[in-house]
């Protein structure tokens, strides 16, 4: 399957947590086994919200590749690029915006509910608007197989294959009209039992140190029915326990399910076995990251070199495409 081509991206927000890393980062592992994959930090959107305070992008492009590289993601499998380093993006963005219809874009369901749950940012504007066509764009100019989706985002497959079909119409058969890849993703909860975000600061991040998330673990809510040690309850209403199903043993789970629906164990003793647990898978992963930091030269030269292999590969589509628009 080497000769299926995958496109994976996610906007730079820092150092990941544990559900980034269980959500999307372990799909990569797999899927860098099988397919040519082009892993891309996907800077310009991260401006189609956050345009307003760029100051952070930088760092955390930087923390994230860190990130991406210390949990197993191979530059000798993958190409990792940032997508701003690769102009040929907003080049087809831009020819692509000629021939897509404007109601294409409105219709758009993440679009939609984003604007009407987001009030505090103003996103009214043509970049905002106008972000799922350069997803389009960053899945075509790759000719990409494959894209690894949640269901949320099929909507935003099955436009970019529209928009591929229209192309293709006008002009000639330059693009492969690409199918998404459906991952089941894991529901991580963050600490206070609502998703896992920055923005809630109730993440467990993959670079927190032993103490820190010892820390955050003791204080993380649990099955909100079980207010004294006496107390039975439920492991299928509680945060912790959706952390367990990923983290610990079928032993371990059957003595944690046992012992709470019994009061026989107390939530202290849960999350010790689970604490224990995660601090023991991310060992690897804290060690790479300390070896990573210092050669920070390695992580620039990874990144140029990815850049550079991208941008050889977006330059053929774009001379395809400039030959069928007779550019």
């Amino acid at each position: 399957m080497k000769n299926k081509i995958v496109l994976s991206g996610m906007r730079p927000t820092g150092k990941l947590h544990l559900g980034h890393l269980h959500g999307v980062l372990e799909n990569w592992k797999k899927l860098q086994e099988d397919y040519s994959c082009f892993f891309f930090v996907a800077d310009w959107h991260a401006l189609t919200s956050e345009y307003a305070d760029t100051k952070e992008i930088k760092s955390n492009i930087h923390d994230m590749v860190i990130d991406w590289l210390s949990v197993g993601i191979d530059p000798e499998k993958a190409i990792l690029f940032i997508q701003s380093n690769v102009i040929e993006h907003a080049e087809l963005q831009l020819l692509l915006s000629m021939i897509t219809p404007l109601s294409w874009l409105e219709r758009v369901p993440t679009y939609k509910e984003q604007v009407e749950n987001i009030r505090d940012k103003d996103l009214g504007t043509y970049g905002f608007l106008g972000y799922p066509l350069l997803q389009s764009a960053d899945i075509l100019i790759y000719n990409a197989n494959y894209v690894p989706v949640g269901v949320d985002q099929v909507p935003h497959i099955e436009f970019t294959r529209e928009v591929a079909r229209r192309f293709n119409y006008l002009y000639s058969n330059v693009f492969v009209e690409p199918e998404e890849l459906l991952t089941d993703y894991p529901k991580l909860p963050g600490t206070d039992g609502r998703k896992m975000s920055k923005s809630y600061n109730n993440s467990i991040y993959i670079s927190d140190s032993d103490e820190v998330i010892t820390k955050k673990l003791k204080t993380a809510m649990t099955d909100p029915q079980r207010v004294r040690r006496d107390d039975p309850g439920d492991p299928e209403v509680c945060p912790i326990f959706a952390y367990h199903r990923i983290y610990s043993t079928t032993q371990q789970i059957d003595y944690v399910t046992d012992g709470c629906k019994t009061a026989g164990i107390g939530c202290i003793e849960c999350k010790k076995i689970l604490t224990d647990n995660i601090l023991g898978e991310l060992i690897p992963y804290r060690e790479k990251r300390e070896e990573l930091l210092k050669s920070p030269e390695t992580i620039e030269d990874i990144i140029n070199d990815g850049n550079k292999r991208a941008r050889e590969h977006a330059a053929g589509t774009m001379a395809r495409v400039r030959e069928a628009m007779k550019f």
